[in-house]
């Protein structure tokens, strides 16, 4: 049987982030991951259907195989569209400027 790796599962809401650092067998999935960490627990507000997981800064599938040590990331949804945000300080500006 494979060594057992250590990895980060990582979950950040405004004013608290939780990281677990856990030991996993080489080859598990990341949801595998996720629900071996103990996380789903303390955060009962993760919906692993709708929320987007990465590594490190990169979206990937639940599906996805961990083979060495590595930061399992889940992301909360957006509430507000980044686009159309900036959209809107841009309109917010122009007519600012026109005064």
């Amino acid at each position: 049987m494979s060594e057992r790796i250590q990895i980060e599962v990582v979950y950040a809401l405004p004013m608290q982030q939780t990281t677990l650092t856990v030991k996993v067998n080489p080859g598990i999935t990341v949801e595998e991951a996720i629900r071996e960490s103990g996380i789903l627990a303390r955060h009962p507000d993760i919906d692993l259907a709708t929320n987007k997981v990465g590594l490190f800064g990169r979206t990937v599938a639940l599906s996805t195989r961990i083979e060495r040590s590595t930061r399992i990331e889940i992301y909360r949804p957006l509430l507000a569209d980044p686009k159309e945000i900036r959209r809107q300080r841009a309109e917010k500006a122009k007519l600012q400027s026109l005064k």
